[in-house]
Parts: structure tokens; C-alpha cells; sequence
């Protein structure tokens, strides 16, 4: 995890007036208003079809964003990040949806009262910074300083923690999200996992999981839906979109900000990217100044929002399939049996592991609906194929070898859904395994009773 600390002097723009705001997803009411009475719940912002700038531009197709929104007027003299990295329609088409701001602007209203607030980030190699020149130039470490600049007498009381690891979905993200981002107690979450997300299955529940969880925190923190694109447009931000519908949330796309630009021919792709997914300093730049703007919208409007009951109460939009998810690793969990099998880091990341060169074998007992591994590929051909082995029947063979790989990384690959109960879980080397090693970094458990 990465805490950045840093203070700026910048006037603060303090805004008067009040009124209801609702969307779905929350149910804000009035102050005084009795909380258990049933309020309708207004339709969301409609989304409209609207061609970019540069439209006479064959190759360029419509893109949805919410007409509701409008960024703060100029006149205000809010905190800018001016990079000189977007442009008013960049902008424009990349808030999807303004969504229920009434979580957000309660964060503004806490630091005005000189409270300690903690910004979060969650999501993959592109969130931990992968790009950027230098920590200071990623878009996390950028629209963060909008906090300190926009309210400086309470600079010293913002806490930053960013949660991006590369290689890294929703499916890993929702099982290691209470420890390493919820314990923080975040106000505000932004979620960055539209690249690393591939399965539209698999992950729309474990995202949907993972936003609901942020979401239903006692503290009710404020959610902010980010989706990262590449080159080639693939992105799983449809998907995740349907999530940011259903309850409500601000959406910003930085795939729709850029991608009809390029295609206008107003930049290219290598000069915002070092390769095809990763944003160098420029591209998270734009990101950042994305976040900026949406910021500064509702601060400029921050008076009118009510931020007088902020329960979230939406029906979920999958199975609720990964709830209650956790990560369990050699410091919480240990093996029936363990031969060949040894205590070690194999992974920075998710250190406390469990390591194998002479073809061993592992067994765990578990209590859980849902069980995945999480296991160590690396590059050197020293990690071979192993089978696992739920309950005595085979589910699956884990490929820890990676040859000619960019280089190792954590995988993750679910192995049982079914039952809530007690399972037996066991790795052993497959016969036809390519070498004997193997990294086994974890356990992914998630609904109903959990134990290791």
C-alpha cells in the first residue's frame, strides 16, 4: 500500500443552500424526514447519443454520456489541474453518469469541517501506477492533491491508500478488498478494474461483489466507477457499467474521453501509452484531470446536495455470489498435511506462501460455497502443473510455468462453486507436469461460513 501526505494553498470556494437529491442506488431524504418512510426513488439520469467534435469523422462512433452533468462554472475559480491534456469535449464524453453524488459531497462537507478523510483506490497494475515516470505522475497521486488544494487548512488530515496491484482483477480484488482497503475505513473508493477484468461472467459478479461491499460499509463511503481501456478499445467497462446504473454511481471513462481523439487524429495512442494498456505520465494526466472536473462539479454545487440519510439499499445486480470474501494465506491458514510443501514468500504482493521444488503435495480443510486459488507463474520453467482435488474429485489443473512470460505474476483461478460447507482441498503434482515446482500463494474463499 502507498500513503501519500501532501498540502497545497489554494482559496476555498464555500457554497450555501440545500436540496434533495435522489437517484437510485441510495435513498438520501431530507434532514427531519422520518428515515424509515418509504421514499420513491427518482429515475436516474437518462443517458443521451451525441457524436464527439470531431463527428464528420467516419471511424468515430456516437458515445452515451449523462446531459445532466455540468462541470463547475469557471467563474468559481475552483482547484484546476490544467495539464493541458483534455479538452471540454474529452471531458464531456467521459462522465457516463453524474450519478448520486449525495456520499461525495458529505466527504467535501467532512473536510471542510476539518475531519480526518482517507481517499482509497482499488484495481490493477494501471491503479498502482504502472506507466507513469514517477509516483508523483499517476493518476491516483494527481487527483488526489484536488483533496489538499481544494481544502488546504485540512491538508494535514488527508490519508491516501492506494490498493492497485498489477495483474490483478475484481475476482482477486473482491477477496483481498477488506484487508488491504477496508480496514483503512476509506471515505472515498475509487474502482479501476475495467482492463484486468476479461470474464463478463465470473466478474460481473465478483465486481458487482466488491462495489457492493465498499458501498455497505457502516461509514457509507463514497464510490467513484473509473474505466481504463486499450488500444484496441477492449475493456470490460460495459459490463461494469451496468453496476454503476443499477445504484447510481458516478461513471468516468477515460476509454471515452480518449479513444475519439485518436481516432480523429487529434493524438495517438503512443503519445498517451508505452505500450497497449498502460497510460504513461500523459495518459494518466488525462485521467486525472477527468477526476478533477468531476470533483469540482460537485463542489460548485455542494450546498444543494442533501446529505442527510446516505443508506444503501439497491437490490444486487448478480447472485451475490462472492460475498463475505477473504484471502486466506500461510499466516492465517494452516494445511492438514503438507508434503514437499514449505512456508515462503513467493509473492511480494500476497507474501506468506507455501513453495514446493520436489513435486509435493498440500491439503487444506475449508469451510466456504466458493473456493479459488491463487498460485504463483513464473517464467524460469521451474514451476510445473498441478492438479486440484476438491472434495477427492479433480476440478482443475493450475500451469504455474509462464515461458517466455513478461514476467511472474499472481493467477487466480476458481476451482469449486457449489455447496456451503465443510470441503477438503488438495494440489498435487499432475503426472505430466513439465517440472516439479510450484508457488501456492493462497486460498479465495467466499459465501456462507468461512474458515480455514
Amino acid at each position: 500500500m502507498r500513503k501519500y501526505l501532501f498540502a497545497a494553498i489554494v482559496s476555498l470556494l464555500l457554497l450555501t443552500g440545500c436540496d434533495n437529491e435522489i437517484f437510485s442506488g441510495y435513498h438520501v431524504k431530507p434532514d427531519g424526514e422520518n428515515p424509515n418512510q418509504q421514499t420513491q426513488t427518482e429515475p436516474e439520469a437518462v443517458l443521451t447519443t451525441e457524436q464527439p467534435a470531431a463527428a464528420d469523422n467516419a471511424d468515430i462512433q456516437p458515445v452515451s454520456y449523462d446531459p445532466s452533468w455540468k462541470p463547475a462554472d469557471p467563474a468559481l475559480h475552483l482547484p484546476t489541474l490544467d495539464l493541458g491534456m483534455t479538452t471540454e469535449d474529452m471531458v464531456k464524453r467521459a462522465v457516463l453518469q453524474k450519478g448520486n453524488r449525495a456520499r461525495l459531497a458529505a466527504v467535501m462537507k467532512k473536510a471542510q469541517n476539518k475531519e480526518h478523510v482517507t481517499i482509497g483506490c482499488i484495481g490493477g497494475s494501471i491503479t498502482q501506477g504502472s506507466g507513469a515516470s514517477g509516483s508523483d505522475e499517476t493518476y491516483f497521486y494527481r487527483s488526489s492533491m484536488w483533496w489538499a488544494k481544494a481544502f488546504p487548512e485540512n491538508a494535514s488530515n488527508f490519508e491516501y491508500i492506494n490498493a492497485g496491484i498489477g495483474a490483478t482483477g475484481s475476482y482477486i480484488g473482491v477477496h483481498r478488498l477488506e484487508h488491504d482497503l477496508l480496514a483503512k475505513k476509506p471515505d472515498l473508493v475509487i474502482v479501476e478494474f475495467s482492463v484486468n477484468d476479461t470474464d463478463p461472467v465470473r466478474d460481473l459478479e465478483s465486481y458487482d461483489a466488491l462495489v457492493r461491499n465498499i458501498l455497505s460499509q457502516p461509514n457509507d463511503p463514497a464510490v467513484i466507477l473509473l474505466f481504463m481501456t486499450q488500444e484496441d478499445g477492449t475493456s470490460l467497462a460495459d459490463t461494469h457499467r451496468t453496476v454503476g446504473e443499477a445504484y447510481g454511481l458516478p461513471m468516468i471513462s477515460y476509454r471515452d474521453a480518449v479513444l475519439p481523439e485518436i481516432r480523429s487524429g487529434a493524438f495517438t495512442w503512443q503519445d498517451i501509452s508505452p505500450d497497449n494498456i498502460h497510460p504513461n505520465s500523459k495518459g494518466h494526466g488525462i485521467a486525472a484531470e477527468l477526476l478533477w472536473q468531476y470533483y469540482d462539479s460537485v463542489l460548485a454545487d455542494l450546498g444543494n446536495i442533501s446529505t442527510g440519510n446516505t443508506a444503501f439499499t439497491a437490490e444486487p445486480v448478480g447472485k451475490e455470489k462472492y460475498q463475505n470474501a477473504m484471502l486466506l494465506t500461510a499466516d492465517g491458514l494452516t494445511p492438514m498435511d503438507a508434503n514437499g510443501f514449505d512456508n515462503a514468500d513467493v509473492s511480494q504482493q500476497f507474501p506468506g506462501n507455501w513453495k514446493t521444488d520436489t513435486a509435493g503435495e498440500i491439503v487444506f480443510e475449508v469451510h466456504a460455497a466458493n473456493i479459488g486459488i491463487l498460485f504463483q507463474r513464473t517464467t524460469d520453467g521451474k514451476s510445473g502443473q498441478y492438479e486440484v482435488l476438491v472434495d477427492g474429485e479433480k476440478t482443475a489443473v493450475l500451469n504455474g510455468n509462464f515461458p517466455n512470460g513478461w514476467g511472474n505474476y499472481a493467477e487466480a483461478q476458481e476451482v469449486y462453486a457449489g455447496t456451503d460447507g465443510p470441503h477438503t482441498v488438495t494440489l498435487k503434482r499432475s503426472a505430466d507436469s513439465s517440472a516439479d515446482g510450484f508457488g501456492l500463494i493462497g486460498l479465495l474463499l467466499s459465501g456462507g461460513k468461512l474458515t480455514g
